[in-house]
Formats: structure tokens, sequence, C-alpha cells
């Protein structure tokens, strides 16, 4: 079974930068796709970036293109989220999921990923 775990979080000041970690139990290229989200307290679960393994296709998220880029290295099972010039409205829970059927309705939509991991808290505040 496949395990997720999400490492990086943290408190940063608006302008800084974090690089998220996601390790995989599993050979990350068995999986279509694989994703990072997040989710703020009452709101929807939001598709941030994400990468089809297949043919190397790209979801970012308006409020993040050219600050935020997916990563992975399979040969370390691990996917990455660097995110550069953050902002204080990126704060949220960030998760890593991997979809193991070819996305259907959309790349960046969180229901099309059926693993996840269990979250990692990153805080935008002066």
């Amino acid at each position: 079974q496949l395990h997720l775990v999400e490492s990086g979080g943290g408190l940063v000041q608006p302008g800084g930068s974090l690089r998220l970690s996601c390790a995989a139990s599993e050979w990350i290229l068995d999986y279509n796709a694989i994703g990072w989200f997040r989710q703020v307290p009452g709101k929807e679960r939001e598709g941030v970036a994400c990468l089809n393994n297949r043919d190397g296709s790209t979801y970012y998220a308006d409020s993040v293109k050219g600050r935020f880029t997916i990563s992975r290295d399979s040969a370390k099972y691990r996917v990455y989220l660097q995110m550069d010039n953050l902002k204080p409205e990126d704060t949220a829970v960030y998760y890593c999921a991997f979809a193991t059927a070819p996305p259907m309705f959309g790349l960046g939509y969180w229901r099309e990923y059926d693993h996840w991991g269990q979250g990692t808290q990153v805080t935008v505040s002066s």
C-alpha cells in the first residue's frame, strides 16, 4: 500500500521560500499523476501544482504560476514543491497526492487523486 509523507512546511515571512518534500513508499512512475494541493478551513481543497507522469504536462493554479514549481526525483521516490515569493494567502495545509488512474476531468482536480499524505502546515506571516 502506498504511503506518502510530506515534510518541509513551517513559518516563513512574506517574500520567502520553502521547499516541500513528499516521500513515497512506492515507485512514483507507477502512478499516472502526482500533485500538490492545499486547504484552509472552510474551503474546498485546491490544486496547486500537478504533474502528469505519462506526458509531462503540468497544472498550476493561477495564483501560484511563476512562483511555485513541482518536480520529482524518481530514483529517490520524492516529489517536491518549490515555493518562492510566498504570500500570506499561501498559508494552508499542503498535501501530496498520487493518482492511480489517468485524470479524466482535470489534472488539478483533487477528486482525481486517490492516495494522500497527512499534510504539512505552511504559514506565511511577518
